[in-house]
């Protein structure tokens, strides 16, 4: 068994990142793994379907962050998809034997050590294996408080389970080489340079992504009520965005939390006030996100002609926010580089 240390994080992919690189002697968070990967977004896409409601999403797709935040720190990344299950598998088991912690992608439903109630048909949930004993696999899972146990056919199960963001076997290792002494010393570069693709993501001139693409969802949600929708509709879209929103992928809130503490470190280590002040003003925004899935909620429970209108008003009041911010962000990069 090799030695390494579980830790509970917020989301489970820049939680797994955090822990793997923790792991090979890179000392840095999830907070700072999801801020150097740019991986703050809003992405609403109408014909992505799950459960036959638009996607929408918070941050990068998947395996965004565990590619990006490599790249940025010059980490060899060992990336691998298979056709059969009986391949992954038995990949799985070699890389163990040879002492390497491994990165899956799985299916959340598929996991039996998850609460029945928390079981859904999401196929991009990461994870760690650091060993295999008695027939089960010994995982170190982001989301769960202690390391877990799972049966080795419900684990391929849920690495190879179909449907959308099927993962086919998904499994990455990363380098076993130890950084250089001084490799921190290019974090104030690396983190102004994420901040600033990270605002030219947020601020895109496309309907679909960043503060537009909040503005557009603003804008379905006011249609819903002349919209001749059945109020079982209605009330299937708010909760679709409040299920988006607030349980899968940590969410709206819960992203801008992490990123507000991001630019906390960022302040510190570039040496920028204004990116303190950044982070108060992110924080607050998040928790705007989270009146507003209660908003939703009200909505759901109560519906009201007016409601819908003044959840959209909300809703684009945080678009408002998010946007100014975005550009503070974008000028303070440019001031900076």
């Amino acid at each position: 068994m090799i030695e390494f240390h579980h830790q509970h994080t917020a989301h489970c992919e820049s939680g797994v990142m955090s822990t793997l690189l923790k792991h090979h002697g890179y000392d840095l968070n999830e907070a700072m793994i999801f801020g150097l990967a740019s991986a703050l977004t809003f992405v609403y896409l109408p014909v992505v379907k799950l459960a036959g409601m638009p996607l929408i999403s918070y941050r990068m797709p998947p395996k965004g962050i565990i590619k990006n935040t490599c790249k940025n720190l010059g980490i060899r990344l060992n990336m691998r998809k298979f056709s059969s299950a009986e391949q992954g598998r038995k990949a799985l088991d070699e890389a163990l034997a040879a002492g390497k912690l491994v990165g899956l992608q799985t299916s959340v439903f598929w996991l039996p050590y998850f609460p029945e109630e928390m079981r859904f048909h999401f196929n991009a949930h990461n994870l760690l294996v650091y060993d295999k004993e008695d027939g089960d696999y010994l995982i170190s899972d982001p989301v769960f408080e202690t390391v877990q146990r799972c049966a080795a056919e419900d684990l391929q199960r849920a690495r190879f389970a179909k449907g959308a963001l099927a993962a086919k076997g998904l499994m990455y290792t990363i380098d076993g080489s130890r950084p250089s002494e001084n490799w921190s010393a290019e974090l104030p570069r690396l983190i102004r340079k994420a901040v600033g693709k990270n605002a030219k993501q947020m601020l895109a001139p496309v309907f679909f992504v960043g503060v537009r693409g909040i503005r557009t969802v603003a804008k379905q949600i006011e249609k819903l009520a002349g919209s001749g929708k059945s109020e079982k509709y209605k009330k299937l879209y708010l909760g679709h965005i409040v299920r988006m929103q607030e349980e899968i992928g940590t969410g709206g809130a819960g992203f801008r939390y992490l990123y507000a503490y991001f630019l906390e470190q960022a302040a510190d280590i570039c040496g920028e006030p204004a990116f303190q002040t950044a982070s108060q003003r992110m924080t607050a925004i998040g928790d705007q996100w989270r009146k507003f899935a209660s908003l939703c909620v009200k909505q759901c429970k109560r519906p009201s002609e007016n409601g819908y209108r003044e959840t959209a008003d909300f809703l684009r009041k945080i678009a408002d926010a998010e946007e100014k911010l975005w550009l503070d962000l974008k000028n303070t990069r440019n001031r900076i580089k």
